[in-house]
């Protein structure tokens, strides 16, 4: 009975400790947040932190307290006792500019729409009639092809233009490069990889397009004709004309015959 008893009044006062004044945050430190609504942002999370312990803290809570921004992709929460927090927010990437004209906003690669994001980003195009509405695109052709730019490495994404389809299927523009066939949306990480290392490859330069529709077999088309070359403007070599040969030697003359006198006949 008495170790039952001491094991209750324990975990009654570690409830009571975790609670307790004595380890209540009232120091909040908050980074990752960029966009325009970062102050707002801060204010959620240090009010909500400050009614917390650092024996019990809540990251549902503070989730809850930024679900209005949906920049806000995840937070990385650090107590240190006994009375700060240290509070990272990771924030979603933009990856396409969805609308028309000159009337688009920032999607994410998961749909999520990025209002509120400072300056206008160099991200790909993706056309649709207006803004989308809401705070996150629905399952179609348009989240396809910002899920297209998303899956693209970052070292590309800045140069892509515009996202599309075509009758090729999936078709990525690029600026100032050749456009890359992508087909369909399977596979895309392996896509853009191929895309990748044929656009390094210095043979594609002045591509028209790169085919990673099959990316082990990923191809660039459309290479220029290769320059003639010149023709050689050096002489050959030159013809010599034949050393004259010597002349013959003469022909052995023959001693003259002995003249015969014919005899009269008796």
């Amino acid at each position: 009975m008495a170790l039952l008893a001491l094991a209750i009044l324990s975990g009654a006062y570690v409830l009571w400790f975790r609670d307790s004044s004595l380890v209540a945050i009232d120091e909040v430190e908050v980074s990752g947040l960029t966009s325009r609504d970062a102050p707002r942002v801060r204010a959620a999370l240090e009010s909500a932190a400050r009614d917390m312990t650092t024996l019990h803290l809540s990251r549902e809570r503070l989730q809850a307290a930024v679900s209005p921004w949906p920049v806000v992709h995840d937070l990385r929460v650090v107590a240190d006792f006994p009375k700060a927090v240290r509070i990272e927010a990771v924030e979603r990437r933009p990856v396409a500019l969805v609308g028309s004209g000159d009337d688009r906003v920032p999607v994410a690669a998961d749909g999520t729409v990025l209002r509120g994001l400072p300056g206008t980003p160099r991200l790909p195009g993706v056309d649709q009639r207006g803004q989308p509405g809401g705070d996150r695109l629905g399952v179609g052709a348009t989240l396809t092809l910002v899920e297209v730019a998303g899956a693209a490495p970052p070292t590309l994404l800045a140069r892509l233009e515009t996202v599309r389809r075509s009758e090729r299927g999936l078709v990525v523009e690029m600026r100032r490069g050749p456009d890359v066939v992508l087909g369909s949306p399977a596979r895309l990480a392996a896509k853009w990889a191929a895309a990748g290392a044929v656009l390094a490859d210095r043979t594609s330069r002045g591509a028209a397009y790169v085919d990673v529709r099959l990316p082990d077999r990923a191809v660039a088309g459309g290479l220029p004709e290769p320059a003639a070359q010149p023709e050689d403007p050096s002489p050959g070599p030159v013809a010599r004309s034949p050393e004259p040969s010597a002349p013959p030697p003469p022909a052995p003359i023959s001693p003259p015959s002995p003249a015969v006198t014919p005899q009269a006949q008796p």
